[in-house]
């Protein structure tokens, strides 16, 4: 007799689940952030200029035997800082500075990380509609000191970028009356009382106001200036105005940087390993579905309904952390859809050796999944701690496909551990299926 209750409860959840397939991945798809070589961007390895009174404990990774580089692994894995205090932290200030400078362009999830000593990794995938988003533009920011600085008559600086409280672009009068483009700089409550004791002392007399070393603007003084509100004049236009007052925004870089390696992708290339990626990911899932009915009838169906749950539930955990999916993120994806496929063909197998003992499908269906747990549970535990492994000292497309890893594994056992379990629950218990063959079981295994 028919479980017209147990029919009805697998029905609703196969529905489900091809709701959520069909209103949820278009969603997910648009809403996830891409890596540079998927959407195309810059990426730029960066090592800082240690100068010698901070570079006392700072020993060159090249210059390390393999103890040493095996013990300062160690500590980076267990969070412990290398190096001098003031150079770690200088290094730390550096990426905070860049930070700044980049979030001004709008990116989408930019990646900047520190790698080993003294280098540090961007990568910034740039969107091909953003105009602010031009890589010379990112270029030229990110490597500039931006260092500002204003001398008194004798060529002492007296006040530097760090009194500054913002900087914003506007128009303003020169003296021929003319309206130009002109940064507007504001100090803070220190860099007010100097600004204005140096203006005091300077009336009459050109103050020059001077960025990484060069002149910019030289306004003449006409009066003391106690608002803590400084002007600079000479900007060719707005634009540039602006540029210029995000760099004064985000600060000096404490150190000097180098540029190791700089690599563009561009939108048509990152589009085109996008479109293969997704077509490759497409074929691979339709193999595992044409596999999975093939071989198990039914049980497979229920296998890949799991399948289609777990890439919602995958897709839709990225999107939620912010994830940044790259290449080696999608060979993760695409590696454990085959994991989950295993789960599955391991419960399938004990399930088939519980029928083959004389039991009922519903008794084999309850010993299947008991007896495939510890095996299911101990693989992906292993593979968890390689990927943990990996993410700590793997970098970049190393660390992305060690996330993608780790997130698809946890998916995959509560896909085969749950979802599945309630649909062959709700299967076998509804009576609808009777036959053996159907459920997956040959003659020759009855």
């Amino acid at each position: 007799m028919i479980a017209w209750k147990k029919l009805l409860a697998l029905l609703l959840t196969i529905i489900v689940i091809a709701a959520a397939a069909v209103l949820t991945i278009p969603v997910i798809l648009r809403d996830i952030n891409l890596g540079l070589d998927l959407q195309g961007g810059v990426y730029v390895l960066l090592e800082a200029q240690i100068p010698d009174d901070l570079d006392d404990e700072y020993a060159d990774p090249d210059d390390l035997n393999l103890w040493q580089r095996f013990t300062r692994a160690i500590d980076s894995w267990l969070g412990v800082s290398f190096g001098s205090g003031a150079a770690s932290q200088a290094i730390d200030d550096t990426i905070e500075v860049l930070r700044n400078r980049v979030d001004q362009f709008g990116f989408s999830e930019p990646i900047i990380q520190r790698e080993g000593d003294r280098r540090i990794r961007i990568e910034l995938a740039t969107d091909p509609d953003a105009t602010l988003q031009d890589q010379r533009d990112i270029m030229e920011m990110i490597g500039r000191t931006a260092l500002l600085e204003f001398k008194n008559r004798d060529g002492e600086t007296v006040l530097t970028g760090a009194n500054l409280r913002t900087a914003r672009a506007d128009y303003r009068q020169d003296q021929q009356g003319r309206t130009v483009p002109v940064v507007i700089l504001d100090f803070d409550r220190e860099g007010t009382d100097i600004f204005a004791s140096l203006t005091r002392t300077h009336q009459g007399e050109m103050i020059p106001i001077i960025l990484d070393g060069e002149v910019i603007s030289s306004p003449m003084v006409n009066e003391p200036i106690t608002d803590g509100s400084a002007l600079i004049f000479g900007i060719p236009s707005l634009d540039e105005a602006a540029e210029l007052a995000g760099l004064l925004r985000s600060g000096a870089l404490p150190l000097e940087l180098i540029q190791l390696e700089v690599r563009t992708v561009g939108p048509l290339l990152g589009l085109d390993s996008l479109q293969r990626s997704l077509y490759a990911g497409m074929f691979g899932f339709g193999l595992l579905l044409i596999f999975m009915l093939g071989f198990y009838r039914f049980t497979g169906l229920m296998a890949s309904l799991a399948l289609l749950s777990y890439l919602i539930i995958l897709l839709g955990v990225l999107v939620a952390m912010g994830a940044v999916l790259t290449l080696p993120g999608i060979a993760g994806i695409i590696l454990t859809m085959g994991m989950a496929v295993d789960a599955n063909i391991i419960i399938f197998e004990r399930f088939k050796e519980e029928l083959a003992t004389g039991k009922t499908m519903r008794a084999s269906v309850v010993s299947g999944f008991r007896k495939a747990l510890s095996t299911i549970v101990d693989a992906n535990v292993t593979t968890l701690i390689v990927a943990a492994v990996l993410f700590q000292f793997g970098t970049g497309p190393v660390r992305g496909f060690a996330l993608t890893l780790s997130i698809g594994v946890i998916v995959s056992m509560i896909s085969a551990l749950g979802i599945t379990r309630l649909l062959m629950h709700n299967l076998v218990n509804s009576n609808v299926i009777r036959s053996r063959w159907l459920m997956g079981v040959n003659k020759n295994e009855v």
